[in-house]
């Protein structure tokens, strides 16, 4: 049952052998119809508390080998990230890339007599998190710290509050963003004097800023100094912290405002060139996908000839594979040790493909009712490092399910090493 003090009840599991005089009272308790309202389960009722067992189990053998993240020498811990990230951007795909560089920056902000600011969303953190910690001792060394909570991000709203009442009293400026919109935008942005400019140092992330999720979830963080692209953020954050209007941004895409038309017109155009005879394709990866204008403008694109590849891990209201409307795209969805999590855009574009890594799923939620942040990935080596590591996840077939025209799912032969098995060996090995 739900266990929050507020809020309807509106569904009770029980084990499929529950005695029904302990089932009746548990619907009478919480005013819940049998029929409508009672699901009886054949197994554990609970998943989550079945998982603190199979940690407290002794049995090597049936657990994964455990993993260490790969971290690149260039931002070790000792190193002075802002240095590095000053001179070329730095894409980390997590969790075979470690999450710490990302912490270790926030760190230094506190360290360095420079670093005038810091602001950042929060949107899930986690207890006892060393982001939060950062981020008060930055305030406790008289830095501009500005923290953008999300009170109502699902379960996790009495942790954030706890969060916001420690930064406040550790002296940051604590906001609640752009009322009826939730902040899902994961954004950091480190202000720095050099000389008599101030420079602007930016996390993009496609995951929240929180360590344990940063070990099961893939996701990806850029790190950049890119002068527009800080422009944008910095904007970004005045509209998060102000009254402002709609931005007109440079680089980034923004939901609720651009995000959904401007994916729709980049769908539209490759739709117009496969009408001309040009190649045209789409390869995007996401959690779900649900948005009605943005499905029928993929079916519009497969009408024309787009080559249409999608990687949507949960829900899809889109159903490929039918003549005459969606023969041209495929749908499949990959589980695996790690929960794939991070949302990525790719369009052919005539022969000069853009790329993009986003907070925001294709979903109705995401692209009307919430602030999100899509970023373009301009830096040849890195766009060249997504389209490797996509294409791993559109050809190794290893836990992969395709979707049918009917909307089932069925699963492809298993076919040497998997995507993310690739991915840990390849990524833990550090960069020299």
């Amino acid at each position: 049952m739900n266990g929050r003090q507020y809020g309807a009840s509106i569904r009770l599991e029980v084990a499929d052998n529950c005695p029904k005089r302990v089932a009746n009272f548990l619907l009478n308790q919480h005013s819940l119809n049998r029929s409508q309202h009672l699901f009886q389960v054949q197994g554990p009722v609970n998943l989550h508390r079945l998982g603190t067992w199979v940690n407290l189990l002794n049995a090597p053998e049936l657990k994964y080998q455990p993993y260490t993240p790969g971290v690149p020498d260039k931002l070790g811990p000792k190193e002075d990230l802002l240095d590095v990230v000053r001179n070329e951007d730095i894409l980390l795909h997590h969790p075979f890339r470690s999450f710490n560089p990302v912490v270790d920056m926030l760190w230094q902000v506190s360290e360095d007599p420079q670093i005038l600011a810091v602001k950042m969303t929060l949107y899930r953190v986690g207890k006892k998190s060393p982001i939060t910690d950062a981020l008060m001792a930055a305030a406790q060394a008289n830095k501009d710290v500005t923290v953008v909570v999300e009170l109502r991000a699902r379960f996790d709203e009495a942790a954030n509050i706890n969060v916001a009442q420690q930064l406040t009293a550790a002296g940051a400026k604590i906001v609640y963003g752009i009322v009826n919109y939730k902040c899902h935008a994961k954004l950091m942005m480190i202000i720095r004097k050099e000389g008599d400019v101030l420079k602007r140092y930016c996390h993009i992330g496609t995951g929240n800023y929180h360590i344990n999720n940063a070990k099961l979830y893939t996701d990806y963080s850029l790190l950049t100094s890119d002068p527009i692209i800080g422009e944008d953020v910095h904007r970004i954050f005045q509209q998060l912290t102000g009254l402002s209007e709609e931005l007109k941004l440079e680089k980034i895409l923004h939901a609720p405002f651009t995000l959904r038309r401007q994916i729709v017109e980049m769908i539209e155009q490759e739709a117009e060139r496969a009408r001309s005879g040009e190649e045209a394709w789409i390869i995007a990866k996401m959690n779900s996908l649900t948005e009605a204008s943005v499905i029928k403008a993929l079916y519009r694109a497969s009408q024309s000839g787009v080559k249409i590849q999608l990687i949507v891990r949960g829900i899809c209201s889109l159903r490929p594979g039918i003549e005459g409307l969606s023969e041209n795209i495929e749908v499949r969805s990959i589980l695996g040790r790690f929960l794939e999590h991070h949302r990525c855009y790719i369009f052919h574009n005539a022969g000069a493909p853009k790329y993009f890594i986003a907070s925001a799923d294709w979903m109705d939620r995401n692209l009307h009712r919430r602030v999100e942040v899509c970023c373009p990935i301009e830096d040849p080596v890195l766009k060249s490092r997504l389209q490797y590591e996509m294409e791993l996840y559109l050809n190794k077939t290893k836990k992969t399910w395709m979707m049918k025209p009917d909307g089932t799912y069925q699963k492809l032969p298993n076919k040497g090493i998997e995507a993310q098995e690739k991915l840990m060996r390849e990524l833990k090995r550090k960069i020299r």
